[in-house]
């Protein structure tokens, strides 16, 4: 087998009939480059629906619900202890929201070598005070620079510094809605009522937008220190303990771990946000389809053409076997022809590919609901080239491999004949 030879019969093979060379080349370079384009747009747009939550939700949440005693009086009494109880309006147990002891808690969290991060958080239901009308609000009392180191904090802060919530005491971040509705301007002063009816006065430090405009309409930001201040609870008052750990997957498996060490409610991301992972799971899913759809159509293209070049080079073929070419060299010319299609279609796909998610990057993308987005999202994740690499090169095979087959099992004697 001379490989060299081959190779030369293949190249005189594909400009011989170079239209449907190119016919066939750009036919894959358009399947790569949409399926890179595809794939890198709803995998960028997964990105950002996403991590409008999913980047502010902790991986485990330790909070402290107020429930219904699983045991009523009744069923302490020994005359009633074997029989089914049925007790109506039963009211939760008198207790605080506050995470008890979670000075200790937090500790043996810090010496967890799979959590990444602690974040402690206080929730308060306030009333915004706008003269005569009070508006229901939502305080999250936050600890500044964990917030912003593992939730990206400073990234939804649309107007004013995230950071003067820490060195301004009585500080807040106002959710944009919830400012918009009050007509309130950095700088200003506002008053809030607890749900206790205690009242403060705050000052407007910032603005802060999650792109959910509902939260955005009730939700604000202060120090824990004022928080606790707020509420007129000790430094060690806390209701929430936000965990980051350093893989996701493992959030599950420690929700569970946590609740039973800790005594306390749990819960992950993935029960929390299900509906978001869904959600990108079937963007995704869809984008490989089409993409791969693409990528097949391209395949039976090139079948078409090589099967009608083997038939327009029955002579030809003939000649070679005649000359001692066998059946073996003659399937790997037809291969070398696909699989140069492929890899220079493929190529090309790729760099288009990458061009037009450029392109598309930088393409003006204004909204009112997501202030810090300016362009269309894109993700550049090699795995996507990768892929459609290979794609090209299998899709490109199978298509000269089974049209070579046949090309390898001609008769020349029956061919020169014929003519």
């Amino acid at each position: 087998m001379n490989l060299k030879l081959l190779f030369s019969v293949s190249k005189s093979l594909l400009f011989a009939r170079w239209k449907q060379t190119l016919v066939a080349a750009i036919g894959v370079t358009f399947s790569i480059t949409m399926f890179i384009t595809l794939l890198s747009f709803m995998s960028g747009l997964n990105d950002l629906l996403d991590g409008l939550i999913l980047n502010r939700t902790p991986h485990v949440r330790l909070y402290n619900e107020i429930q219904p005693s699983k045991k009523q009086p009744i069923d302490y009494a020994e005359k009633h202890k074997n029989d089914y109880n049925f007790v109506n309006s039963v009211k939760p147990k008198n207790e605080r929201l506050e995470i008890y002891n979670n000075g200790a808690i937090i500790n043996v969290l810090k010496k967890d070598k799979r959590i990444l991060g602690i974040a402690p958080k206080i929730t308060a239901q306030v009333f915004y005070n706008v003269g005569a009308i009070d508006l229901t609000g939502v305080i999250n009392g936050i600890d500044v620079e964990e917030e912003n180191r593992l939730f990206m904090f400073k990234d939804y802060v649309t107007a004013g510094n995230y950071i003067n919530l820490k060195n301004i005491p009585n500080s807040i971040v106002l959710g944009k809605g919830a400012a918009e509705k009050m007509m309130t301007n950095i700088g200003d002063v506002i008053q809030v009522t607890t749900i206790k009816g205690e009242r403060m006065q705050l000052k407007v430090v910032g603005y802060f937008q999650s792109g959910l405009q509902d939260i955005d309409k009730v939700q604000s930001y202060t120090s824990l220190s004022t928080a606790q201040k707020l509420l007129g609870e000790s430094n060690s008052y806390i209701t929430d303990i936000q965990i980051k750990l350093k893989d996701i997957t493992l959030a599950p498996s420690l929700t569970i771990e946590y609740q039973k060490l800790f005594d306390v409610e749990a819960i992950d991301i993935q029960t929390a946000n299900s509906q978001f992972e869904t959600g990108s799971s079937i963007r995704t899913l869809i984008s490989y389809a089409v993409g791969i759809t693409l990528l097949i159509v391209a395949g039976f293209g090139i079948y078409n053409i090589l099967n009608m070049m083997i038939y327009e080079k029955m002579d030809s073929i003939a000649i070679l076997k005649a000359t001692g070419f066998s059946g073996k060299d003659v399937n790997l010319v037809f291969i070398i022809i696909a699989l140069t299609i492929g890899i220079f279609g493929g190529m090309l796909g790729l760099l288009f590919g990458f061009s037009l998610s450029a392109l598309i990057d930088q393409i003006p993308f204004n909204t009112a609901a997501l202030p810090t987005i300016k362009t269309y999202p894109i993700n550049y994740n090699p795995k996507f080239y990768i892929i459609g690499s290979i794609f090209s090169i299998v899709t490109t095979y199978l298509a000269g491999y089974f049209p070579s087959r046949k090309a390898s099992k001609i008769d020349p004697v029956i061919i020169i004949r014929g003519k």
